[in-house]
């Protein structure tokens, strides 16, 4: 990814890449580790509005009693990714509310909140830890601690192939579409939207995507049929998979939409306000687990 994290850096941030020599293996969505990356990047590259450097540093982390403790994590031995950068940093009290969802200190229309919490919920879904060191002034650097992979898990087939393998086997039962009905997906990774569609697709939807959320409002709006929205809740482009779906529902007042969220807890505060016809449903997920939820919402009346 240095490539693309150079490029979206932009000339005025220096970009230092410090890998760790005979790496142990970790065991995580491939996926998700690639979008965490990119968005502490991001992250770090805004708290540099007038330059500065990054640094991204993986190494093996082998933590004591006393270390993993401190990070809530059990003794062992970790594979540790580090991200820091020379900005404007952060005080005690930002970092203490830094995982909550839907915090930031971005300003309206600038950030949904919900990166850090979406890192954190992936890293702790991982059996690891995300840890944040900052202070005003003197930039910021965050860690993502990742177990190591060990024995059969290390080897390259299990970490890659055999998942792969077991796709078609996984959706023989899932439930498929009745009617070809027709589902909006909506996310900023195109490696899920292609993934999703074609899931869908095998199983009988059609689908149209969107890769923000303005874009999916316009096909909203446009007339189509959808009978689902499947929405992430952190889209780029200023308009969140919350505001989506209300705005959305000025248009359709009984859409149905499913929610996609990286955070642990499936984002409480989503949670809280879901209305009639609104489910969340949290990453990582099987294919089929998907497929019956999406049914199962079409269906209901």
């Amino acid at each position: 990814m240095e490539e693309l994290i150079r490029r979206t850096m932009g000339p005025s941030v220096a970009v230092e890449v410090k890998a760790g020599a005979g790496l142990w293996m970790t065991r995580v969505d491939a996926n998700q580790l690639e979008n965490a990356l990119l968005n502490l990047c991001i992250n770090a590259r805004d708290a540099m509005r007038g330059g500065g450097r990054l640094t991204i540093e993986t190494a093996n982390a082998p933590l004591d009693e006393a270390a993993a403790r401190a990070l809530d994590l059990p003794a062992g031995d970790y594979v540790s990714l580090c991200v820091s950068d020379t900005g404007t940093g952060m005080s005690p009290e930002v970092v203490k509310q830094a995982f909550d969802p839907f915090f930031t200190t971005k300003p309206i229309g600038e950030g949904s909140g919900l990166g850090l919490s979406m890192i954190y919920g992936f890293a702790r879904q991982s059996g690891g830890q995300v840890h944040i060191d900052s202070e005003p002034g003197r930039g910021t650097t965050v860690c993502l601690y990742l177990p190591r992979a060990m024995g059969e898990m290390a080897g390259s087939d299990a970490a890659g192939g055999a998942a792969d393998a077991d796709v078609p086997d996984a959706l023989v039962e899932a439930p498929r579409a009745t009617h070809g009905e027709t589902v909006l997906v909506v996310d900023d990774e195109l490696t899920v939207r292609e993934l999703v569609t074609e899931v869908l697709e095998e199983l009988g939807y059609a689908v149209i995507t969107a890769a923000d959320g303005p874009s999916g409002l316009k096909l909203l709006d446009s007339g189509r049929p959808v009978d689902l929205l499947v929405t992430d809740i952190g889209l780029p482009g200023g308009m969140d998979g919350r505001q989506l779906a209300d705005a959305g529902r000025t248009v359709r007042p009984h859409l149905k939409v499913l929610f996609i969220t990286g955070y642990e807890e499936g984002s409480p505060d989503c949670r809280s306000r879901l209305g009639l016809g609104e489910h969340v449903l949290t990453k990582p997920f099987a294919m089929q687990t998907l497929a019956t939820q999406i049914k199962g919402m079409i269906a209901a009346a």
